[in-house]
């Protein structure tokens, strides 16, 4: 990958990555936005063999930018992030405008399961977000429960930028963000 120079505008030599506009705050405030407003986050893993993965999951975030979800173990996105290092990406997006008018945050980082110190609170905070009460409880992530809660953390991040017109054609941009000034935002 092409090294990026912070102060950069989207350009074919550096594949389309603003880094000019990263710590704008009307961009961080619609990256928050994203983030907060939407439920369902794409989960992205990929197994040993390079087998990709993708899953819609319910998450909730911390003042840290966090994000947790909780999911059967056996899955496949579960069974990735054990035997891939944990490497995960995640975007989160409205899937419901129409063509072109999407927006979406984007974040590559690590995952596992969360420390059994946190669960309560990221319990209460999934509650929350959900908007009811859970019929299941903390043990029914525990042991030798079939489900987990996990918890991935972000080493980068960017959002959608915008459309070039480059010829005929519209070309979409990221903006790479400052995760310490979009965590600001939360």
């Amino acid at each position: 990958m092409t090294n990026i120079i912070l102060g950069t505008l989207p350009s074919v030599k550096n594949a389309w990555l603003n880094t000019f506009d990263s710590n704008k705050p009307e961009v961080l405030e619609n990256a928050y936005k994203i983030i907060s407003s939407i439920l369902y986050c794409t989960l992205s893993t990929c197994s040993q063999e390079g087998l990709p993965w993708a899953s819609p999951v319910f998450f909730v975030y911390d003042n840290d930018l966090n994000i947790y979800w909780s999911s059967a173990v056996i899955s496949q996105h579960s069974q990735n992030i054990y035997s891939n290092c944990g490497r995960v990406a995640i975007a989160i997006y409205d899937s419901s405008v129409s063509e072109g008018t999407c927006g979406g945050v984007y974040f590559s980082g690590t995952a596992s399961e969360l420390h059994p110190d946190s669960f309560e609170r990221i319990f209460e905070l999934m509650q929350q977000r959900a908007g009811k009460q859970f019929n299941r409880t903390l043990k029914d992530y525990q042991g030798d429960s079939p489900r987990r809660i996990y918890q991935f953390q972000p080493n980068q991040a960017w959002i959608t930028g915008s459309r070039l017109p480059v010829g005929n054609q519209l070309v979409d941009t990221k903006i790479k963000l400052n995760l310490l000034n979009l965590k600001a935002f939360l």
